[in-house]
């Protein structure tokens, strides 16, 4: 391989291993396993180049952090939250947005299929519950599927079922990728025509006001979970100067770090859909406000404050 292309397969995770040499000990100890064999690497093709002394001094810097690093943290807990996990986002924010995009156009042929089809809705969300919505739409409660369970056994429910997707999405991602993209494909089809029958009875307004009180959480988790598969699926397809073993393990890690960083959010959304959602009268100051907080904290923490983190860790190394 060549040199040039060796740096810029691995400048980014160099980078990365750089900004990060504070984290966890378990973290910079498979960081040091990682840079040691891209060192020997180099060493073996390019002895007496930049790039392997480069990499020899970043060795060095890791090896020394393993060692004050030994007693592992007290606030371990706290630092998966605020630093780890959003570092993790930064990392594959490629494959974030890949997965966002592929879930709106998936959104968009649902809504298209479903305007020009009369009977795609019912092909996709079933006769029972297009038949109970539409005659709950006939007693004036068109949301009347909120209202029907007890609300704690109706949490419990969601959010197992939730978080199932969730891992279910990303574990799909071994499949080379694709899997997880078929997972999103369907579930985009499926919120975009649920979306526009509400929209074609003339409650479009009143659905968003309702719905995405859970749905903007929800939602928002099952793309970042998709986004997780994508990690796995591409660690297997491009393992590059790891044996595709290493990189598949290290892309299930990665990957399942942020599945398991949802749960909280899928725990809020199933608590917002039971114990919230059924109240569709409630004011539209409100719903604006559980909305608005919602979809900003999806951006602040997924997209925002990442890049804050990042850049605060490559300052403290410079």
């Amino acid at each position: 391989m060549r040199e040039a292309l060796f740096v810029k397969q691995n400048s980014e995770k160099w980078k990365y291993f750089e900004a990060i040499q504070h984290a966890n000990p378990d973290e910079i100890a498979n960081q040091f396993v990682e840079i040691t064999n891209d060192l020997a690497y180099s060493k073996t093709f390019y002895p007496n180049s930049k790039t392997t002394a480069y990499l020899n001094g970043l060795a060095s810097k890791l090896h020394q952090s393993v060692y004050k690093n030994k007693k592992e943290r007290s606030n371990r807990f706290l630092f998966f939250w605020k630093t780890e996990l959003p570092l993790v986002f930064f990392q594959h924010r490629k494959q974030i947005v890949y997965a966002l995009l592929f879930f709106l156009v998936s959104c968009a042929i649902g809504v298209l299929s479903a305007k020009y089809d009369d009977t795609f809705v019912r092909l996709i969300m079933g006769d029972s519950y297009v038949n109970m919505t539409n005659e709950n739409i006939a007693k004036g409660d068109p949301f009347g599927v909120y209202k029907q369970q007890n609300e704690f056994l109706m949490f419990l429910q969601i959010g197992a079922n939730n978080i199932y997707v969730a891992l279910y999405t990303f574990a799909l991602g071994i499949i080379f990728s694709f899997g997880s993209i078929v997972s999103l494909f369907r579930n985009g089809i499926m919120l975009g025509s649920f979306q526009y029958f509400f929209f074609s009875k003339g409650l479009g307004l009143q659905s968003v006001l309702v719905i995405w009180i859970h749905g903007t959480l929800e939602i928002s988790a099952i793309v970042l979970a998709g986004a997780a598969g994508l990690v796995l699926g591409n660690s297997f397809l491009f393992p590059k100067t790891y044996t595709r073993m290493e990189s598949t393990l290290r892309g299930a890690k990665q990957g399942l770090k942020m599945v398991l960083g949802l749960i909280p959010i899928f725990i809020v959304a199933a608590f917002f859909e039971s114990f919230v959602t059924r109240h569709t009268e409630m004011p539209l100051v409100l719903s604006l406000l559980i909305l608005g907080s919602s979809a900003s904290f999806i951006i602040w923490y997924v997209f925002i404050y990442p890049i804050k983190i990042n850049q605060k860790q490559i300052n403290a190394h410079n």
